[in-house]
């Protein structure tokens, strides 16, 4: 179900970091008028909230699929969803082979799927190292990797939902000489979280077809 494994303190932590209360939980799941027979879709995993809603609405013969590319997520995501056993499959991989992916696994039709990106998503769903390459590469920001390190902690003690919140983190990741200097200390990484979350909207559209066409008469998109 999952892949590679790490110390249980490590584990622990991961789990920690993805646990949070998922963006409109509800009014996703409820849209998708999960039948307990059904095979679903969660594409875009991340703490596996979504999921956990719809595989608690499963009856014995339905089916949940997973699909993550981070690794930190399918760990967090696999801890939390093991209570269902083999209701529950997780791949690795990006929502735009999501085709592919399921004729793997022999399904040719799902009866819903569950598409989820904000910049919530990112802030709180991002494992450390790929926050640290958003901000490197999209904010070419030089504290990248302690801003990086200062999210995913806040994290884990409560989920970031608000710019103030993240400005403040932000502002404790770079020092105050820089700060007094260099402009708005969170510009570099706001920056790079719009690219990055302008770039999955891109995938999300090139890939919206696909994810029609797999859809049992009835099925459902949210």
């Amino acid at each position: 179900m999952t892949e590679g494994s790490r110390g249980e303190g490590s584990q622990k932590e991961e789990i920690m970091a993805f646990e949070h209360i998922s963006v409109l939980l509800y009014e996703t799941v409820d849209g998708l008028n999960v039948k307990p027979d059904g095979i679903y879709v969660d594409a875009t995993l991340g703490g596996g909230g979504h999921a956990y809603e719809v595989c608690s609405r499963l009856g014995s013969q339905g089916r949940l699929i997973g699909i993550d590319q981070d690794a930190d997520a399918i760990r967090a995501a696999g801890k939390r969803l093991e209570c269902f056993g083999e209701k529950v499959t997780i791949v690795r991989s990006n929502y735009c082979d999501m085709k592919q992916q399921l004729q793997k696994l022999g399904i040719d039709k799902v009866d819903g799927i569950t598409v989820k990106m904000t910049a919530r998503d990112i802030i709180n769903d991002y494992s450390e190292s790929e926050l640290y390459r958003v901000i490197r590469d999209y904010g070419e920001d030089r504290f990248a990797k302690n801003i990086a390190k200062h999210i995913v902690a806040e994290r884990k003690k409560a989920p970031i939902e608000t710019t103030g919140q993240l400005n403040e983190i932000i502002s404790h990741a770079i020092p105050m000489k820089v700060r007094k200097t260099s402009g708005h200390p969170s510009k570099r990484t706001f920056q790079a979280i719009r690219i990055e979350l302008n770039h999955e909207l891109d995938v999300l559209r090139d890939t919206l077809d696909d994810m029609i066409e797999l859809l049992n008469p009835g099925g459902r998109l949210c």
